[in-house]
């Protein structure tokens, strides 16, 4: 116990600080009782503090263990100053994120991370490599860079709804980063009222925020500020401009708002421009409004966005061997002729549609013409889909619509009926149509079974009951064709089915043998039992009806696994694993579902039973299947019938397609979305070619509208577009890649360092790990001190009472047959813990010294070891008060008995042993 007498200037203090002593710099008295203590903390900051008298039993003015003192322990300060070196591992390891992390980079996503974005100061940046270049690896590891570095400490990923739970998983997994998804229970269970201010690492979904305007307060509040803000699939965000007015869309204002609360902001997608540059800078302005704000009112003016974007395309990225990194793609077109009975279905449904059409255009409302178009196409993209989709929409459509009917004809009043018509059905514009092209697959079959089921034309009972009428006689149609079995579209599935997995043809082909398109110039796959095939429909009941067909041409129902948008998460990435490790499993069945977030490279072969009617979703399932990890040349099948209108449309425009990618490469297929048909959507062309398509003027110009989409000129312009500041990946550069990952890891802590540190320091915290394999340990009880301090430090993820296994080295986490570890390396919760109890407990141990004997040296002269940290700040303030550190190094200077520097490159006290005797004359004469 000291007096408060004893506190004056210079002295070393123990008791104000729980981590060290501190250095008295003046002392203030207030009467006799009480004193303004102004002391400097370890690290060289300047507090103060007022203390009583009751203060002083906690109070200690230190004689030994005084700074330059050199008494101290000279094992535990070694401990401590391994404790510090791995605290700052990111300024030895260049590449602390790769080596800390359960992922094996290549070199575009080095390039990425460590050349494009973190050497900016703020990051404002657009990273819109292809689909499948693995950009959510590249945001990890910028993440875990930054957290390193101090930089982030609140993250928010902003991400469409469907693919919320894929970045938890690859973060956590990938990253051990827990972040958390946003939720109504979690907004409503908020002890500040503010779920984002209690939470610093969210995952919120798009259209969650952009149409909640009381989430979007939250966001605003003063102290909801972010370090980092990540959006995904960031061209959602766009707004346009036409007739000389700009058209901002609530995604567009919650990206301006997102860009004003974050210091780092960083826009991730593989289409950031869809053809238009004064929509494309649009764009850019939510990353630097100063700079593209409005500049295109003067006219259109292309800016230099190189400094802002990066951009590869799959077919220039390569291994580090050189080798290319995303194999062939080749797409064939499969016709087929419809039997009798499917084309008097056929025509008689189509006909159904186009005068339910002309009548819905003769309603005054728009809104309901509009809903009612949109079940038509419906009914006409089933009536393509299969024989069963077809007949189960007509009945649905009959029965409802006969529900309706009878709840009319017991009101009996006419102008409440012609209201009850209008109002008892749901009502979509053409934004809400848009919206449903990008929302995830179970909400657009929800909305379309609704608005199927209920949408009609008719103003009075009498048409309703004439169109219930026409609906029986369809339904009839439909039943008779699915009965009789006369289903050529299924056949030429068989047949194919037959190729891909046996040396012949599975029997009873009665479908005319298809040719794909320049199939003799390309690579046939081999037949073969063991290959996995992926199959997509859109619809669920041609689901339900290929699986059944399927599992009796194969004789295994276990064959087929199933993924739709009604299946929940944990059953869906079942199916997943199912599908990529089960031998027994060989086709997967898929809606739209599959093709959002779901990796399926086990497979190479891949069949369109059903076409999307918006072509970049035809990019997006064959990128389910031709990313990262795919070894095999990728085959796709579409399946087209002909004499059909829509048919014709689409077997065109499938040949222009294969005609483009033979003259231009495999990337034709990555600028399907940004096709435009004279200003028009695909939908739009498909729709008039179901109207008006036995019109012989009609019918020609849809195909010269389509023949120009694909012009080779108009492509390559696209190509360019997409390759905005389009980056390389030679050769070359990748073999530079290479050599600065051996040097950082020449330069990186080693995982053996690490391992000899925890044991030690763990077993003085009154923890031990047992050995159970060769480098693989087991944890049976953590001390409670260790697992509290997580609740002080690090990012949220706690400190478990107990490990069946952990390991330092990234191939000891999982070896085959024995139990998962956890991967124990700067940035885990447990050693982090161990590390900043280690430097409260000893930390003033780096300012007292200690004496330590290198054995290597037969001289008797000592030598003087400094650890010289320092430090660049900005003008900037981080959360805490504290001045921003743009820049941080760590030295090691030796200075000898002659006063002569020296400046180590590595950590000499590991060299040295403790001494047997007492520190030296002449090594004080040294230390003065």
């Amino acid at each position: 116990m000291s007096k408060l007498e004893d506190l004056q200037p210079n002295a070393a203090v123990r008791g104000i600080l729980p981590d060290g002593l501190v250095t008295v710099v003046s002392v203030t008295w207030h009467g006799s009782e009480a004193i303004e203590l102004f002391y400097k903390t370890p690290t060289g900051k300047v507090a103060n503090e007022l203390l009583y008298r009751f203060d002083e039993d906690r109070l200690e003015v230190v004689e030994k263990g005084r700074p330059w003192s050199f008494d101290g322990d000279g094992a535990l300060f070694r401990l401590v100053s391994e404790a510090q070196r791995i605290r700052l591992a990111h300024l030895f390891d260049p590449l602390l994120a790769v080596h800390t992390s359960v992922i094996d980079p290549l070199p575009h996503q080095i390039t990425a991370v460590y050349e494009a974005m973190l050497p900016r100061q703020p990051l404002r940046f657009l990273l819109a490599d292809d689909p499948g270049a693995g950009k959510t690896i590249m945001a990890g590891l910028l993440m875990k860079e930054m957290i390193a570095r101090g930089d982030l400490q609140r993250c928010l990923v902003v991400c469409p709804g469907s693919l919320a739970e894929q970045w938890q998983d690859e973060l956590y997994h990938r990253f051990h980063l827990p972040f958390e998804i946003l939720t109504n229970d979690k907004l409503e269970a908020a002890r500040t009222g503010n779920w984002f201010l209690e939470t610093n690492l969210v995952i919120a979904r798009l259209d969650k925020l952009s149409r909640n305007e009381d989430v979007q307060q939250k966001l605003r509040a003063p102290d909801c500020r972010w370090d980092l803000v990540v959006c995904d699939e960031a061209h959602k965000m766009s707004a346009t401009f036409f007739g000389g007015e700009v058209k901002y869309t609530k995604r567009y204002k919650l990206g301006q708002l997102l860009s004003t609360l974050t210091r780092h902001f960083l826009l991730m997608t593989a289409t950031p421009h869809n053809g238009k540059e004064e929509d494309f800078q649009l764009f850019m302005a939510l990353l630097d409004g100063d700079r593209f704000e409005g500049r295109f009112r003067d006219g259109v003016h292309t800016a230099d966005v190189s400094d802002l974007m990066r951009r590869m395309v799959k077919e220039g990225l390569l291994k580090f061997d050189g080798t290319p990194l995303f194999p062939e793609r080749i797409a064939y077109t499969v016709p087929y002729r419809l039997s009798d009975p499917e084309a008097i279905l056929y025509k008689e449904v189509t006909e159904y549609v186009r005068e339910e059409f002309n009548r819905a255009e003769a309603l005054e409302n728009d809104k309901r013409a509009g809903t009612v178009g949109f079940a038509l196409t419906i009914l006409q993209r089933r009536l393509a889909s299969s024989p069963e989709a077809i007949y189960q929409s007509l009945r649905r459509r009959r029965e409802r619509l006969e529900s309706r009917l009878r709840e009319l004809e017991v009101i009996q009043r006419g102008a409440v009926v012609a209201s009850m018509l209008t109002s008892t059905a749901p009502t979509l514009d053409e934004d809400d149509v848009q919206d449903l092209d990008e929302a995830p697959d179970s909400e657009v079959a929800a909305v379309e079974e609704e608005v199927l089921d209920q949408a009609t034309a008719a103003r009075s009972i009498v048409e309703l009951k004439a169109e219930i009428e026409t609906l029986k006689h369809l339904e009839d149609l439909a039943q008779s064709v699915r009965r009789s079995g006369e289903d050529r579209k299924w056949r030429e599935l068989a047949s194919l089915l037959g190729e891909v997995f046996t040396p012949a043809a599975i029997a009873n082909r009665a479908a005319d043998k298809a040719e794909a398109y320049g199939r003799a110039a390309r690579i046939k796959p081999l037949s073969s039992p063991h290959q996995k095939l992926v199959i997509f429909t859109e619809f669920r009941d041609t689901l339900s009806y290929l699986g059944n067909r399927i599992a009796t041409l194969l004789g295994r129902s276990e064959a087929i696994v199933m993924i739709h948008g009604g299946m929940g998460r944990e059953d869906r990435l079942k199916t997943q694993e199912a599908f990529r490790h089960d031998p027994k499993v060989q086709v997967l069945l898929a809606t739209d579902a599959a093709g959002e977030g779901i990796n399926l490279q086990r497979a190479h072969l891949m069949v369109n039973y059903d076409l999307p009617w918006n072509p970049n979703r035809i990019e997006q399932r064959f990128g389910r299947i031709h990313r990262i990890g795919q070894t095999e040349v990728c085959h796709l099948w579409n399946l087209v019938a002909e004499e059909t209108r829509e048919g014709d449309v689409y077997r065109r425009l499938l040949e222009k397609l294969d005609q483009a990618r033979q003259a231009l490469g495999g990337q034709v297929f990555d600028v399907l979305g940004k096709l435009q048909f004279e200003g028009r959507p695909l939908r739009d062309l498909l729709i008039e070619a179901i109207r008006y398509g036995e019109q012989p003027e009609v019918k020609a110009r849809l195909t010269q509208v389509v023949e120009k989409a694909f012009d080779r000129g108009y492509l390559q312009n696209l190509l360019e577009e997409k390759a905005l500041a389009h980056d390389t990946m030679d050769v070359s550069r990748v073999h530079r890649v290479r050599e600065e990952m051996e040097r950082a890891e020449a330069r990186r802590l080693q995982p053996h360092y690490i391992e000899s540190f925890f044991l030690e320091a763990f077993r003085c915290l009154g923890g031990s790990a047992k050995q159970r394999e060769p480098r693989r340990y087991e944890i049976t009880h953590v001390p409670a001190p260790v697992r509290n301090r997580d609740r002080l430090i690090g990012i949220g993820e706690p400190v478990l009472p107990r490990y069946e296994r952990i390991a330092f080295e990234k191939s000891l986490v999982a070896p085959q047959g024995q139990p998962l570890a956890a991967f124990i390396c700067p940035g885990h919760p447990l050693l982090d813990s161990v590390i900043d109890l280690t430097l409260e407990r000893q930390r003033d141990l780096l300012k007292r010294g200690a004496v330590l004997v290198d054995e290597r040296d037969p001289g008797t002269d000592p030598r003087v070891l400094f650890y010289l940290e320092h430090a660049i700040q900005d003008a900037g303030q981080t959360r805490t008060g504290d001045r921003r550190v743009v820049s941080k190094r760590v030295l090691y200077v030796e200075i000898d008995s002659g006063g002569n520097p020296r400046h180590l490159h590595y950590a000499p006290y590991l060299d040295c042993v403790l001494p047997a005797g007492v520190l030296n004359t002449r090594g004080r004469d040294v230390i003065r």
